[in-house]
Parts: structure tokens; C-alpha cells; sequence
């Protein structure tokens, strides 16, 4: 009697799990018109940009190359700079740093071709205890916590990109696919395209 108790709650947790519209840790529901992206890094090859591409192939996004003729049709995510910091959280009593508030912020503009310019951003935090007897094994925690806050930054900049298309469908303000100017009349001037900043 107890098994078949036992197995009925464990198919009603899958029902409901699967019509709650739950999604693996790390996954998010990019939207159709950014399943496609360009991916443009100052640093292609550094640590930051190949975190970001791993995030978007977890999400099914296709990442294409950046030519001219994929400009004209396809998103462009553009990474910024990954800023670092370090804020005392507390002292020990010979007045030295115990702990340590850790900060990364992520920068990046999502380009939307004859649609705008959406900037975005997002910020990881985490405490870090300094341990001055124990100098290499500090500067390895260290690294493995950037290494974990680069990651947790990644998937919230590829979360962003939801705000992004709602930003778009909010927005009225659209940039023409091309203007060509006609000799002898007086072309009229293109609206800029919109900035919105999502934070």
C-alpha cells in the first residue's frame, strides 16, 4: 500500500514540476529573436567572453560569426569590461582586513538591427575571509571565487536579454532599415536609435 502512495506523490511532483514551466538551474527562455547572436568581446579569447558563449549554448542560443553581412540581420551582444573590487567587511583587532565584500559587474549592449541599442548590466557579490597565515591558499580561493561570480554574472547578463525584448516591444521608437536620400528633396532625419538602460 505504501509504494503505490509513494510512487503517485513522485509522478504528481513531475506533473507539476513540468506544467509550473520549471527549467534546469542556469537555463533561461531566450527570446526567438535572440536565439540567434554575434558575440563581440574587446578580449574574444579571455576568461569573461568564453563564460558568457558557454551560457548561451546552455540556452540553445546559436552564436554566429561577425561579418559585415550578419550585421545587417542578425542581434549583436557586445561584452564591456569585467570590473572588479573589493570592499572591508570587518577587521580583525590589530585593526588588519578579515573579511572582504568581493564585487563583479558585467557590462554589455544588446544591438538589435533597425530596432535600437539596449544597454545592460548586472553586479555579483560575495564575501571572501583573508587568512594571512595561509598566503597561496588565499590567492587560490581567490581565483576560484572570481571564477564562480564570473559565472553566476554570465547567467544573469543571458537572464537580461528577457528585459531586452520587453524593452523592445515597449518601445515605439524603431531605426529604418536604410535611408536613401533623393537629390533635390530634403531627406528627413532618421530617428536616433533608442537607449533604454536595464539594470
Amino acid at each position: 500500500m505504501r509504494q503505490p502512495i509513494i510512487r503517485l506523490f513522485v509522478m504528481l511532483a513531475v506533473v507539476i514540476t513540468a506544467g509550473c514551466g520549471f527549467h534546469p538551474r542556469g537555463t533561461t527562455q531566450v527570446p526567438s529573436e535572440l536565439k540567434t547572436l554575434i558575440v563581440s568581446s574587446g578580449d574574444p579569447y579571455g576568461p569573461l567572453a568564453r563564460t558568457v558563449r558557454q551560457q548561451l549554448r546552455i540556452n540553445n542560443v546559436t552564436i554566429v560569426e561577425d561579418s559585415k553581412q550578419n550585421r545587417i540581420d542578425i542581434p549583436t551582444l557586445r561584452l564591456g569590461p569585467e570590473a572588479q573590487g573589493r570592499n572591508t567587511a570587518s577587521v580583525f583587532i590589530s585593526g588588519t582586513s578579515a573579511e572582504y565584500q568581493m564585487v563583479m559587474t558585467l557590462t554589455a549592449q544588446v544591438l538589435l538591427p533597425g530596432k535600437g541599442l539596449y544597454p545592460i548590466s548586472t553586479t555579483v557579490y560575495r564575501s571572501f575571509f583573508d587568512n594571512p597565515n595561509a598566503a597561496l591558499a588565499k590567492d587560490a580561493e581567490q581565483e576560484l571565487i572570481m571564477q564562480e561570480m564570473r559565472q553566476r554574472a554570465a547567467e544573469q547578463l543571458v537572464r537580461k536579454l528577457l528585459t531586452v525584448h520587453a524593452a523592445q516591444m515597449n518601445s515605439k521608437a524603431t531605426l529604418p532599415a536604410s535611408v536613401i536620400p533623393v537629390p533635390g528633396q530634403r531627406s528627413q532625419e532618421a530617428s536616433s536609435s533608442s537607449a533604454t538602460s536595464l539594470q
